[in-house]
């Protein structure tokens, strides 16, 4: 649903509004000063401060509870901050788009006519003074009763309705959901009647938060496109840092409760970060030089006083002491933990590690692949891409059911001293009610103490090795699985969707090991950036057969233009 805010949080006058240009004329559509939010005793956001811009498209990062989200809902009015104020720009109009939202007992296309409820009150009315007229057609009050709501609706855009839900239908690809329940939907397919219940009005600014979960790779890339060319402003939340690059050309990084602004896509983001930090860093130490410098000289200083009975010795170390309590001091600059991971490769595979041979795959009378050949080879990282329902997932669960069953077939040949990893979709370990600590142990030979030296190096700081499996996060599912495979001597790591619901952090640790794993991967992803990074060739399933293209995801585009 679209809200129109016209004062929020402060109220402007002609000084105020003139705040809002910039030299180049584009105008500030929503200014955030000085924000604190906190949660009970827990501070979110202690000092945010940045401006939206007219066609700013800006990607908001940071880690998991840095308060991303929590910004969305301020700037919507949902939350209030503690402090500090959130001036939004007269007569615009905002869209929001939350990561969890109801499921509604509706019919899809009666979600998108709730969009304009004030217009079929209007035409409701219309029809009743039109069945009233049959009967009485020289009543001049009703006439002019009739007269003005047709003037009223016009005014409104009570015609163009029809018009603007047809052009959302057809934009979005609605047609074949109009008459099916919401509640029904996939989660693909309630993202983008969600998104369209947004976009129907055509919002000045609009809020997206995890805008991207559940699509395939055919719908993001639609989507990519029309926010390109939105005319609008956007302020969006997401892990998906190929879809950031595309569509955004400024990024945000909430970090410490605090904001730090690049004016770039997220790749950009990444590179000039990485200098801030290393420059923060810098100018850290020497500040930290120069304070041991000055409580040397006070501790000289004060000695010299006492030895020679000397006040002006004293008064000088008093003096260099007051310089020291007024340094504004800076924070140690958060540096990336890189956990390193090594596999144990002790036992290589021959050449030969997966041939698929004539393979037909048909679950409940639906032919999924109609008689495929492939072959993998040492070394190789290949991915395996298709739409929905194609039958990636199935076609991997195939090969894991043969290897645990421990058969080749005609149809499926894995070679010889190959052991394989599996990381699924859904990670779900055997005992879900024991802890991390009892699960690392299974697989790590050595004293306790290198074991909790071990999982540390995976950031599982402190208590967090007592944490029973059940209450453990996304990220932390796949480090603990990371490091329990790191124990065994796997050669082949098969991956169903690795990236889905863990953090942009354990994303980069799980990318940097896959790129230093000396055996072969196998893997379904929809996340492109990550396919970029790991891929080596593509599997590609299209018409019930497969197709193989060499390279990562940007090569296998380039193929088709």
């Amino acid at each position: 649903m679209t809200v129109l805010l016209c004062l929020h949080f402060t109220i402007w006058d002609a000084v105020s509004y003139g705040f809002l240009m910039k030299e180049s004329g584009v105008m500030i559509d929503i200014s955030l000063n000085k924000i604190k939010k906190n949660y009970g005793f827990n501070d979110v956001l202690t000092d945010i401060n940045f401006d939206v811009y007219t066609n700013d498209k800006i990607a908001l990062v940071g880690l998991n509870g840095s308060g991303k989200s929590t910004i969305l809902k301020l700037i919507y009015g949902i939350e209030n901050p503690n402090s500090g104020n959130i001036s939004i720009r007269n007569n615009i109009s905002i869209g929001y788009l939350s990561q969890n939202y109801e499921n509604k007992d509706i019919l899809v296309k009666n979600m998108l006519y709730e969009n304009f409820k004030d217009v079929l009150k209007l035409e409701y009315e219309i029809k009743k003074i039109e069945s009233k007229m049959q009967t009485q057609e020289n009543d001049y009050k009703l006439i002019t009763k009739y007269c003005n709501l047709l003037e009223k609706l016009n005014d409104i855009g009570g015609y163009k309705v029809k018009e603007k839900i047809s052009k959302t239908v057809d934009t979005f690809k609605l047609e074949k959901l109009l008459e099916k329940n919401f509640n029904i939907l996939s989660g693909g397919e309630k993202k983008l009647v969600l998104l369209a219940n947004i976009m129907i009005n055509n919002p000045d600014v609009i809020l997206l938060d995890e805008p991207t979960n559940y699509l395939d790779i055919n719908t993001l890339e639609w989507l990519e496109n029309y926010l390109i060319n939105y005319k609008g402003s956007l302020v969006i939340v997401s892990h998906d840092r190929y879809f950031l690059d595309k569509v955004t050309n400024k990024t945000i990084l909430i970090e410490n409760g605090t904001n730090y602004i690049f004016h770039g896509n997220y790749s950009y983001y990444l590179k000039e970060n990485e200098n801030r930090i290393i420059n923060e860093f810098e100018k850290y130490k020497d500040q930290q030089k120069q304070i041991e410098e000055m409580k040397k000289t006070i501790k000289k200083l004060r000695e010299w006083g006492q030895l020679g009975n000397n006040e002006r010795f004293f008064k000088r170390a008093k003096c260099i002491e007051h310089r020291l309590e007024k340094i504004e001091l800076i924070n140690k600059p958060k540096v990336k933990n890189n956990i390193p991971i090594t596999f144990n490769d002790n036992k290589r595979t021959g050449n030969d590690v997966l041939k698929i041979n004539n393979l037909n795959l048909v679950i409940e009378d639906k032919i999924l692949l109609d008689n495929v050949n492939f072959e993998l080879t040492y070394g190789t990282r290949t991915c395996i891409l298709g739409s929905n329902g194609s039958g990636k997932s199935t076609l991997i669960k195939y090969i894991i059911n043969n290897y645990n069953n421990s058969k080749s077939t005609d149809n499926i040949k894995i070679g010889t001293n190959v052991k394989i990893g599996y990381i699924e979709q859904e990670i779900k370990f055997k005992n879900e009610d024991i802890r991390v600590y009892d699960e690392a142990r299974k697989y790590f030979n050595g004293e306790e103490y290198l074991l909790r030296s071990s999982l540390f190096k995976f950031m599982f700081y402190g208590d967090d090795i007592y944490k029973k499996l059940n209450k453990l996060s996304g990220g932390e599912r796949v480090r603990l699985l990371l490091f329990c495979l790191i124990q065994q001597e796997i050669n082949f790591l098969i991956l169903d969707e690795p990236t889905n619901h863990i953090d942009t952090e354990t994303k980069e640790v799980l990318e940097d090991a896959l790129i230093d794993f000396k055996g072969t991967i196998l893997f379904v992803s929809h996340d492109r950036y990550f396919i970029n990074k790991i891929a080596t060739s593509i599997l590609e399933i299209k018409d019930k057969k497969i197709h193989n293209h060499i390279g990562n995801y940007d090569d296998y585009k380039n193929y088709y233009k």
